[in-house]
């Protein structure tokens, strides 16, 4: 018997991957602001963002509900800590080169 993992790559999933990887990866909070929200704004900012830069030319459909159905699946929680824990060390950085 096989026992599928729902992880991947470290991940989640492989749609929280694919999302960080393609959108978030090098993604730096400070260019758009974001990096002293809170936590539960932090992941609600990624979602709209990313449903802005998917949904912005589409039109309603099957691609659409596709996407949807997608996006569903990503653990916005957990990109948004992975790209917190990246300003933290990035600010860490900075600071101790001063």
């Amino acid at each position: 018997m096989t026992i599928l993992s729902d992880t991947y790559n470290g991940w989640s999933n492989w749609a929280t991957w694919r999302v960080h990887l393609e959108i978030f990866d090098g993604f730096d909070l400070r260019d758009m602001g974001w990096h002293k929200l809170a936590p539960s704004d932090l992941a609600g900012a990624l979602q709209e963002y990313v449903d802005e830069l998917v949904f912005c030319d589409v039109k309603e459909g099957l691609a659409a509900d596709y996407a949807r159905a997608f996006l569903s699946d990503v653990n916005w929680w957990e990109i948004a800590r992975a790209l917190r824990e990246y300003a933290d060390e990035s600010d860490e950085e900075s600071e101790s080169c001063e």
